[in-house]
């Protein structure tokens, strides 16, 4: 199986090591150390080396950060952790902090109100970041030094770095060649008049080269970075190890990482660098040579978003694919979970077990989320073997899960009742349902982003006086990140939607030490087609589904639904009896028709 159970850093680690960490700040002569949870590529996961904040606090979400001070210490988290921070790491050490609601540089202020320094690795902190930083704590006397990682001197047995090779990725599923996209890309450059772009994300260079890695769990990443020419060539910076047997296209030269600092050094004209997602001792380094740096966005990132007809062909199939695993799956939950005796560990060791045997699967796409009761309240759960809860009749369990197959990556939720519930968990439900269906019933025009549409998904809640603290979706790629942008479903984004954008669509609503809900598929952006009376000369958006897997129609209260939502169900669910059924046995086909049948009253 790909899920792994193993030990945890356990909060009594924490305070020894803490404390080596202050005696190697009194060694530097600085007040505060910045420890991330992002490594130089600042992706979502990272290296078994590059986990200083799980190895210094124990908490292992997929963001957050700590600073440690002379007296005291914090740890940053939103609101998917709130929860899980106060489990997994040693309170009487570190201090959790609501993020983003409080700013580091504020929290900072008042800690240090006489001054300072503060230290901070260059590698792992953007240049925005440093930037923002910088602004904010000079108006107060404090200063921000970079410096040599600090952990890293008192983290005696780190792991070294990740060696596995990288492969190629079919062209098939890719629907264009790497020569190709680099020289659209360039092209890029030369029409925004400048001369090469750093591009620092892995998913950015697999992209590009259709390229795929194993250096990071559950993302088939390489690690690389590049610096793309406006004349077509890039300079690759990976270690040469990984590229034993792959072509590279013509004018692609690799070079070892470690030249990188040293390469952007020497490079001239017109660099664009996204400050986003570069590291500040990227642009420290061209900052030394006579290059000038010219903010942008990853010139990949758009082209990366917006999914090529044969990507999207390979991801459907293998969405039908996984939905026929997801399928089998609910059936043995249906016939199994209420007898008692299972625990959420044997949950997810029995869905992985059902992908395992499709012969296709890859990995998982993340850590497999199976919260019984109120463990489902912990937004981003990972059971281990020290927090496994039985699966307890009465309950709701929410599972959270997804699979990387070589054409596609899934994300799928679903709220599962563990025999009979009650009415509240029905009709909270019931509301996440409506806004997952209003998402999908959206159509918009042409420049709408994800912060115009997330409403949309938080109404029914809100009408309720509830909420929930995530993003109603994120960007998905294929056969990479199962978290993608810039493309969301959220608040705060102002990218606009494009044809060929993955997002999910997950509203959800949790009740602390209760129960959590969540239901979600994964959607493609797509024109939609003209409406009768509509403006025709107004270009529209629709969603169009890639996810198919029955929502539980024993949680929902059909009388909160309007005549619309209930056709889309009904219509949704036909769809999948439709697309899945023949893709199943006899007894677990019977079971899925049964499961979509048309819903009936409340």
């Amino acid at each position: 199986m790909f899920q792994s159970f193993k030990a945890r850093t356990r909060p009594e680690d924490g305070p020894p090591r803490v404390a080596a960490l202050r005696a190697e700040m009194v060694r530097a002569g600085v007040d505060a150390f910045l420890v991330p949870r992002a490594d130089r590529f600042q992706g979502e996961y990272v290296a078994p080396r590059d986990e200083r904040l799980a190895w210094l606090t124990g908490f292992t979400g997929s963001a957050g950060f700590a600073v440690v001070l002379a007296e005291s210490a914090a740890i940053f988290v939103d609101g998917r952790y709130r929860v899980q921070v106060r489990a997994q790491s040693d309170m009487d050490t570190f201090t959790p902090v609501d993020w983003p609601e409080t700013k580091l540089e504020t929290w900072l202020a008042d800690m240090l109100p006489g001054g300072g320094v503060v230290a901070y690795d260059p590698w792992l902190h953007t240049a925005a970041e440093i930037e923002r930083l910088n602004g904010a704590l000079g108006r107060r006397q404090i200063a921000l030094r970079p410096e040599a990682n600090l952990v890293d001197r008192i983290w005696t047995d780190r792991p070294g770095p990740p060696e596995a090779p990288a492969r190629s990725w079919p062209e098939a599923y890719a629907g264009l060649s790497a020569e190709a996209k680099l020289a659209a890309v360039a092209g890029d450059l030369a029409d925004a008049g400048e001369d090469a772009a750093l591009v620092t994300q892995p998913d950015s260079i697999c992209w590009l080269l259709n390229l795929r890695g194993g250096d990071v769990g559950h993302t088939p990443l390489l690690h690389a970075m590049g610096l793309v020419h406006r004349s077509g060539r890039l300079d690759l910076f990976v270690a040469p190890s990984k590229l034993a047997g792959i072509g590279l296209p013509e004018g692609v030269t690799a070079h070892p990482e470690e030249d990188l600092a040293a390469r952007l050094a020497a490079a001239t004209g017109l660099v664009r660098v996204d400050r986003n997602s570069a590291p500040q001792a990227a642009v420290d380094a061209l900052s030394k040579g006579t290059a000038e740096v010219v903010a942008g966005s990853d010139p990949c990132l758009l082209r990366k978003a917006r999914k090529h007809p044969a990507e999207i062909a390979a991801t459907t199939e293998a969405h039908l694919r996984d939905g026929a695993a997801f399928a089998r799956f609910l059936r043995w939950f249906d016939e199994t979970a209420p007898g008692g005796g299972l625990t959420e560990i044997d949950v997810v060791r029995a869905l992985e077990g059902f992908r395992a045997e499709t012969g296709a699967l890859k990995d998982i796409s993340f850590d497999t989320i199976a919260g019984a009761g109120p463990h489902g309240a912990i937004v981003h759960y990972r059971v281990t073997e020290g927090t496994n809860a039985p699966v307890v009749p009465g309950q709701l369990f929410l599972i959270d899960s997804g699979a990387q197959y070589e054409d596609g990556t899934t994300d799928i939720t679903r709220t599962l009742p563990v025999g009979d519930v009650g009415e509240e968990e029905r009709t909270a439900f019931t509301q996440v349902l409506r806004g997952m269906i209003a998402i999908h019933r959206a159509r918009f025009p042409k420049g709408v982003a994800g912060a115009h549409l997330d409403a949309l998904a938080r109404a029914p809640l809100w009408a309720a006086g509830r909420d929930f603290d995530h993003g109603t979706g994120h960007g998905v790629g294929v056969y990479l990140g199962v978290h993608e942008g810039p493309q969301r479903l959220s608040r705060v984004s102002t990218v606009p939607l494009e044809p060929g954008m993955v997002l999910s669509n997950e509203p959800g609503y949790y009740r602390e030490g209760a129960f959590g809900i969540r239901i979600e598929n994964l959607v493609v952006v797509t024109e939609a087609p003209p409406l009768p009376g509509g403006d025709a000369a107004r270009r529209m958006l629709a969603f169009e589904t890639l996810t198919w897997a029955p929502i539980d129609r024993r949680l929902i209260r059909a009388g909160l639904l309007c005549a619309e939502e209930r056709a889309w169900l009904d219509a949704y669910h036909a769809g999948v009896a439709e697309r899945i059924a023949p893709r199943l046995d006899a007894a677990t086909a019977a079971w899925l028709r049964e499961a979509t049948r048309p819903l009936g009253g409340d």
